[in-house]
């Protein structure tokens, strides 16, 4: 693709974002277009949102379990860019029928930062390091891709699929849980819908973290001291609707809830 294509690509995301109106996807327009060329466009429609008055407060890693995989027939992991608009906190509703159009939650592992991780070379232990506390989190991912009709190019330029995020109700230090083994059990409208462990993100969520770091250092970008980092979903992604009230626990970790309005 082209700069001019790509561009366009990146305006007409972010214009479906706001509009809440859903395009087809980019690569059945665009046979030739690649991982490279859906990052570029994500960077444009970051671009747009930034002049818009949003700034980052941290990344998110996408497609990491098995069960999200196979259901998105997405094959491999991408990243995003998170902006304060994206963030609200536990007991606050969050306006989905005003801010999303085909909305998924799906719970998650939140790493808060105390020191930049920049790669090449970053491990896991480099990783467990600089996180200040790790945090139960629901992400609410969102397609501005018609149907969800997504392939790997689709959701990389749509900034990964980022929708809006909750933060649990306690902080705990990385080092008094077993990311790998602790446990989620999930609940929507009262009813337990799923169940998944640490170890469906990549083995670990800390795995995540580090790939994420590693991946970004290719192009020069850190992960800084305070950003919130998403590892990755636990769990299979559920649609939900205003009225649904969904809550997740994580052993050892503490809970987190959200009512969508």
């Amino acid at each position: 693709m082209d700069k001019q294509q790509i561009q366009r690509c990146g305006d007409e995301l972010y214009n479906a974002m706001l509009d809440r109106v859903a395009v087809r996807p980019l690569t059945e327009r665009f046979s030739g277009i690649t991982i490279e060329d859906a990052y570029n466009i994500s960077m444009r429609m970051l671009e747009r949102r930034l002049a818009a008055g949003e700034h980052i407060i941290g990344k998110k890693i996408g497609v990491t379990s098995k069960a999200v995989q196979d259901m998105l027939n997405v094959h491999q992991p991408d990243f995003g860019y998170l902006t304060n608009t994206m963030a609200f906190n536990q007991g606050e509703e969050m306006p989905i029928s005003q801010m999303l159009m085909q909305p998924r939650a799906e719970g998650e592992i939140a790493f808060i930062l105390k020191k930049d991780l920049m790669g090449p070379g970053v491990t896991n232990a480099d990783v467990l390091a600089a996180t200040d506390c790790v945090m139960p989190c629901f992400e609410v991912v969102d397609s501005r891709i018609e149907d969800w009709k997504i392939k790997i190019q689709d959701t990389v330029a749509d900034n990964a699929s980022c929708g809006l995020f909750i933060l649990g109700d306690q902080a705990v230090s990385p080092t008094k849980v077993d990311l790998a083994t602790c446990g989620m059990v999930v609940e929507k409208n009262g009813s337990v819908i799923s169940t998944g462990a640490g170890a469906a993100a990549l083995g670990s969520p800390v795995n995540c973290v580090a790939w994420l770091a590693n991946t970004l250092g290719q192009f020069g970008i850190p992960l800084k001291a305070g950003e919130v980092i998403l590892s990755g979903s636990l769990v299979p992604l559920v649609p939900v609707k205003a009225g649904d009230h969904m809550s997740l626990s994580i052993g050892g970790m503490g809970n987190a809830s959200v009512r969508f309005v």
